[in-house]
């Protein structure tokens, strides 16, 4: 069978090469030069007697040959990654390196981690704030948790949560200021999680009050600063039913309108095909989805102290 397998080397710079797109980012990767890459491939095609690469254009294009070859590649390279991570890590402990969406880790993984380090006292986590996708395609990170649609492509990726939004204030602030009807809306200041503002106008839009005039805004890019201006008493922002449950639960957000619509995004876990199969990622994924199970989350109607009224209630 050996003599029947192309030679490593210029397997490793064809798969670099349609993976970046070109010779010269391949060889950057590679850190060789940008002949060698290409005396790489040169060596291939003659090796097995076809063309690779569509060569002319500003970025390389596979041939239909190419094309068949780079999933088998790909997959042998990604096996070979993972087999390798085990021997490194043939049990569970080391270091973890996670990047997780703020406002889930200061709000949910936090409030949790004595759970996982009792039941994992040899893994060190490294965790990170952050909402970045390509950190699915670093070599310094193992799992990501994202919010957002899912679609990353060449990452194993599960759905994690669903999200129902609703809006949240303090309580000093609304002891001061009542929300006793969406007019009084209008007399506070809407605090955004994201950069848009499209989550709100989602809520907004349920609540038959789009047009709602919106005198005072401020756009946090993220619901962890947006719930913690809320916690401060510094407007009113949107909750959701993973990272506010704990904060409506100890008193320290209320949920003023008996309304909750589904976010258009969700919570993911991902991470590198690769990765997957390794002992330490494996029992911290399985601690995410374990402990989520765990919580009993409260409904936020239930903490609700005022019912959704039309504008002119």
């Amino acid at each position: 069978m050996t003599s029947r397998l192309p030679p490593l080397n210029p397997l490793r710079a064809f798969e670099a090469t349609a993976r970046r797109g070109s010779v010269s980012a391949a060889a950057r990767e590679l850190n060789v030069t940008h002949g060698a890459v290409s005396h790489q491939i040169k060596a291939l095609e003659e090796s097995l007697k076809v063309t690779l690469f569509e060569r002319g254009a500003k970025r390389l294009k596979l041939t239909s040959e190419g094309a068949l070859l780079l999933p088998a590649v790909t997959q042998a390279f990604g096996e070979i990654a993972a087999a390798t991570a085990q021997m490194r890590r043939p049990a569970t402990t080391g270091e973890l390196s996670i990047t997780c969406v703020p406002a889930l880790l200061s709000f949910w993984i936090v409030p949790r981690l004595n759970s996982f380090t009792e039941q994992f006292p040899g893994v060190r986590l490294k965790l990170s704030a952050s909402n970045d996708p390509a950190h699915l395609y670093s070599p310094d990170v193992d799992v990501c948790i994202l919010y957002g649609d899912g679609n990353w492509p060449d990452a194993w990726t599960r759905l994690w949560s669903n999200l129902q939004l609703f809006p949240v204030a303090s309580p000093t602030l609304l002891n001061s200021r009542p929300l006793r009807s969406m007019r009084d809306l209008e007399d506070h200041v809407l605090l955004h999680g994201d950069a848009d503002g499209r989550e709100w106008n989602i809520w907004l839009a349920a609540a038959d009050a789009i047009d709602l005039p919106r005198r005072q805004q401020h756009f946090m890019g993220d619901a962890r600063f947006s719930t913690e201006a809320a916690l401060h008493g510094q407007g009113i922002a949107l909750g959701d039913t993973i990272t506010a449950s704990n904060l409506i639960a100890r008193g320290e957000l209320i949920v003023p309108f008996d309304l909750s619509v589904t976010a258009n995004d969700a919570f993911y876990v991902a991470c590198r095909p690769a990765m997957r199969a390794t002992p330490i990622v494996r029992v911290f994924i399985d601690w995410m989805f374990a402990s989520l199970e765990a919580d009993h989350l409260a409904e936020p109607q239930t903490s609700a102290r005022t019912l959704l009224r039309s504008r002119r209630g």
